[in-house]
């Protein structure tokens, strides 16, 4: 089982401007894969493209032989739910909800948030934020409202994490706590990480990095 891709781009406008170049990529399960690229070449928009949340104006992505596009919004949102983890640069948690309602929100999904509770409190314990647990978004701090976010992308234990820009919003120390769970979850788990990052130091932590130039892949290492 893996991620791939088959020629795909995007394009947005009218008349229509093609951020992203025709591409293929192959991404195996328990990789740590990096995006990096100067701001508008397309980081974002492929890591769109590669966890489903946006689909390819032309191509194919594959995950675990599925074809995003044949899968119907009830197949999509289930496969999501249970195979996929988001963390985004901002960390979008619900206002009207507590920090432990937050991170249950993928198992409420699908009706499991009680089975679920005792994980999610785990998570806030290993991100050092158990005590924000019964408080609002608008009573903590940025790095601590982020934290709860990476907590949120891990309580279904997903397949596949994907991170744009996780630390973008974060003080240093916020940083080095996130980024070492990244890499301790895709060494202990075997997790399919795929992380958007502008930072050359977090790019490095991946074992593999591709190097994006106007929506082109321009060169690939690997660590």
């Amino acid at each position: 089982m893996s991620l791939k891709t088959q020629g795909i781009t995007k394009s947005f406008g009218d008349p229509p401007i093609q951020i992203i170049k025709p591409m293929d990529i192959h991404i195996e399960n328990g990789d740590f894969v990096s995006i990096t690229g100067r701001s508008g070449s397309g980081k974002t928009t492929l890591l769109y493209l590669l966890s489903s949340l946006d689909l390819p104006t032309t191509g194919t992505v594959w995950i675990e032989d599925n074809d995003i596009r044949q899968m119907n919004q009830i197949e999509l949102h289930k496969f999501r739910c249970e195979k996929i983890g988001f963390i985004f640069q901002f960390h979008y948690l619900l206002p009207e909800l507590t920090a432990l309602e937050n991170v249950l929100l993928p198992a409420r999904a699908i009706g499991i948030q009680r089975e679920k509770t005792k994980e999610a409190e785990e998570l806030l314990k290993k991100f050092d934020v158990f005590s924000e647990r019964d408080k609002l978004p608008s009573k903590m701090s940025g790095g601590q409202q982020q934290r709860v976010a990476v907590a949120r992308s891990l309580i279904m234990k997903p397949r596949y994490l994907f991170a744009d820009e996780p630390t973008g919003n974060l003080d240093s120390f916020s940083s080095k706590v996130v980024m070492n769970f990244l890499k301790e979850v895709n060494e202990k788990t075997g997790t399919t990480i795929v992380l958007v990052t502008h930072d050359e130091a977090y790019a490095k932590m991946a074992s593999r990095t591709i190097f994006l130039v106007d929506g082109k892949i321009v060169d690939e290492k690997d660590y």
